[in-house]
């Protein structure tokens, strides 16, 4: 039974017929391989593998110590959580919103829509193409990587005023990151669309 496919370049539609073992559906315009059936499903695989990774990773990198600062003989040490409830407590409102919604919410609620996608499928499968874009949308304003590199450059900055040592949080806090990219780039949307088996 032929299948009707767009292909992920250019976007072409073909009718693509049953396929034998060993054989390949081609776009007839940009060349670009079609997936075979099933493949799209270890895409999945991947990808929930490495939100579950990203997901479990996240609560020790924003709730365990990140950094120990020293200055002048007074040690502190804080988590990302801590700190942001240390600036809303000072009156730091749009700082500690902006640390809070961004660094927090919105990376952890990213990470949730990709086990969504890929893992749990609590909704409905006509849901699927709005959970896709609010995922899409929460992945552009999350940033825990740039506050990963705003850590790098405040090391660079203040080295010689402050002595600083890494948390146990930080590796957490790096891979989490790396996993919550890796789940992003390895998802292909057009696994929520194909049937089951």
């Amino acid at each position: 039974m032929a299948r009707h496919l767009a292909c992920h370049c250019c976007g072409m539609i073909h009718q693509i017929p049953e396929l034998k073992s060993g054989e390949q559906a081609v776009c007839t315009r940009c060349h670009s391989a079609f997936s075979p059936p099933g493949c799209r499903r270890r895409s999945s695989s991947r990808t929930a593998a490495a939100a579950v990774a990203a997901f479990v990773l996240f609560w020790p990198a924003v709730l365990c110590p990140i950094l120990v600062i020293e200055k002048l003989g007074i040690r502190q040490q804080s988590s990302v959580l801590g700190g942001t409830i240390d600036l809303l407590k000072h009156g730091n409102w749009l700082v500690g919103g902006v640390v809070l919604v961004f660094s927090i919410v919105f990376p952890l609620t990213k990470i949730v829509l990709l086990l969504e996608l890929s893992l749990l499928e609590f909704f409905h499968r006509r849901h699927k193409a709005a959970t896709l874009k609010l995922m899409e949308h929460m992945g552009r304003w999350s940033m825990m990587d740039v506050m990963l590199l705003a850590f790098l450059v405040m090391l660079v900055k203040l080295g010689n005023l402050v002595q600083f040592q890494f948390g146990p949080a930080v590796s957490a806090f790096v891979l989490c990151v790396a996993m919550s990219m890796v789940a992003s780039l390895s998802f292909d949307p057009r696994a929520i669309w194909e049937d089951s088996e």
